[in-house]
């Protein structure tokens, strides 16, 4: 009897470690493989971007700025990895990909599937006074050892279009809510703007999503995340973010400013946040 007592007590708690596993989820801008950058060519900063997404060691990352080529030197150095995605000009290769990479062994995929920050959503194109046409990408997954459920939207927001950074996060917000529902959400990206911008307040007024740094009980926010390639930068402003829904406590946050020469691997940090589920119950 005391034996069975001492087993289902272990049980239990090893099923509460298990729930209370830790996600490391990054939003990284990777700089698209720009002719124009010299030192700062995506061939030599590649290697660097492998190693720090090995050493920090991503559970889930959201990265933007990728052409097909870019993906494909990633997933052919990260076999840990799988990805969802297409191009945004066309929804399938040309363009650049708001790309979602995520461990397969962690992770099931359920669903997957992609909009564009338009008024037409559903094709390829731009929106309001956007320059260049712009995607969300999205996935539900289930992570095998809870069988937690929950989706990762991914993002980069128009970087000259003043209505266009407004109205996606209007956009972006609804579609979350038809698309996950009262799931729990995690959304990554560049949006372009700050936390004083109207478009980060329309995604903070939906009532579903909360910005991970007001979260984070501890921080390392040295800087802000656009660094320009400028080893030297002073900018605090942070247009990168990670938001989530009440189902998931923040634990961490942190601007990742590693570099290498004197040369930075992007010309953004990537921010990375942990994360925990809120509640011991399997998420539908």
């Amino acid at each position: 009897m005391k034996n069975k007592l001492i087993t289902a007590l272990l049980a239990l708690i090893l099923a509460g470690n298990t729930f209370a596993q830790t996600l490391r989820v990054a939003t990284y801008n990777m700089r698209y493989d720009n002719p124009g950058d010299s030192l700062n060519r995506w061939k030599y900063r590649l290697p660097i971007i492998i190693d720090q997404i090995k050493f920090h060691d991503f559970d889930l990352l959201g990265g933007q700025e990728l052409l097909s080529h870019q993906v494909e030197g990633l997933l052919k150095q990260l076999p840990d990895y799988e990805y969802a995605g297409v191009g945004r000009d066309d929804g399938e290769k040309k363009g650049e990909f708001s790309a979602l990479f995520y461990k397969k062994d962690k992770f099931k995929l359920l669903k997957k599937g992609n909009f564009w920050l338009s008024l037409t959503p559903d094709k390829p194109g731009a929106g309001w006074d956007a320059a260049l046409s712009r995607i969300c990408t999205w996935v539900q997954l289930e992570e095998k050892a809870t069988g937690l459920r929950f989706f990762f939207f991914n993002t980069h927001f128009d970087h000259r279009g003043v209505q266009a950074r407004k109205e996606s996060g209007r956009l972006i917000a609804e579609k979350i809510a038809q698309i996950a529902g009262d799931a729990p959400v995690i959304l990554t990206g560049d949006f372009n703007f700050d936390e004083q911008h109207e478009g980060f307040a329309a995604i903070i007024a939906s009532g579903k999503l909360r910005n991970s740094f007001d979260l984070a009980p501890i921080k390392l926010a040295p800087t802000g995340t656009f660094n320009s390639f400028d080893i030297a930068t002073t900018n605090k402003v942070r247009i990168d973010h990670i938001f989530v829904t009440s189902q998931f406590n923040v634990k961490k946050y942190g601007i990742l400013t590693d570099n290498y020469g004197a040369r930075f691997p992007s010309d953004h940090f990537p921010v990375m946040v942990e994360i925990t589920p809120a509640t011991t119950r399997k998420a539908k």
